[in-house]
């Protein structure tokens, strides 16, 4: 069984309204950040994080992780079967050929998600997983088409003084994110074994293109430039536009990839899009 969050297969079009959550009359959603922006795309969202991600921007606000509910929150947990999730997938992806499974953190429940990817792959859809790239499982690293890795870098740590701005307390989970939040033996195993990947990281402040290099890719040698993604922090059109700031810069002055949060853009911080 596979723990799914809230939203679980999405969009899908509601039997009630008969529309998804972005609107439309149709399932699907567009894939909003990285390679593959823009691609019609329906979502997989599992439940469960290793990491508790907090970041300070520019103005000094402090953001979450925009799908808090898996991880801080301890949103509700839907326990499903491989089969009946794949029977969810196929009687919504009409025209579209690529799932993205995402999380929380998806490695963390690598088992069970083999069969369920296996199934998925049967039906030659594209399937891009999207990972912290703390945990490694070559069987399901081998299976994906993409693999999206995010390493979290030291401006994600949750301190506590970005609990206290939030009104938390530290706790297990807060207090070993910086000690898992890169794994450079990991992501060199991930990178090895995967088809194709990128790296996907936050930026949020002019730090963050040191912290890039300095963190990860200094370990990381004979990447492509064009593996390397740069996602401005933010929940907001505001928020986006203030980290754009540095994004953009860093983005040209290394030759590294800005694909735009479309989602954000097209229908705000909402679940479900």
């Amino acid at each position: 069984m596979i723990a799914l969050s809230r939203e679980g297969v999405f969009p899908i079009v509601s039997p009630n309204d008969k529309l998804t959550q972005t609107g439309l009359d149709v399932s699907g959603t567009l894939q909003g950040e990285g390679k593959l922006v823009g691609v019609p795309s329906l979502f997989i969202r599992l439940q469960g994080c290793n990491l508790r991600c907090l970041w300070k921007n520019a103005a000094g606000d402090i953001s979450r992780c925009d799908t808090a509910h898996t991880s801080f929150e301890g949103g509700s947990v839907n326990m499903v079967s491989a089969h009946d999730i794949m029977s969810v997938v196929k009687s919504n992806m009409g025209s579209m050929r690529h799932v993205v499974i995402t999380g929380g953190e998806p490695f963390l429940q690598a088992s069970q998600l083999i069969p369920l990817v296996r199934l998925l792959r049967n039906e030659d859809y594209h399937v891009t997983i999207e990972t912290n790239g703390t945990i490694y499982n070559e069987e399901l690293v081998s299976l994906c088409n993409l693999l999206s890795i995010s390493p979290k870098l030291s401006s994600s740590f949750p301190t506590v003084d970005k609990l206290s701005l939030l009104g938390l307390t530290p706790n297990y989970a807060t207090q070993q994110h910086a000690a898992i939040a890169v794994n450079i033996d990991v992501l060199k195993s991930l990178i090895a074994h995967s088809a194709d990947y990128q790296l996907k990281f936050v930026v949020g402040n002019a730090i963050d293109e040191c912290l890039i290099k300095e963190e990860v890719l200094s370990h990381l040698p004979n990447l492509k430039p064009s593996d390397v993604i740069v996602m401005p922090l933010g929940t907001t059109t505001e928020e986006i536009a203030l980290s754009n700031i540095y994004a953009v810069p860093m983005s040209v002055r290394n030759g590294w990839r800005y694909p735009p949060r479309l989602h954000i853009a097209l229908w705000g911080n909402k679940e479900g899009v």
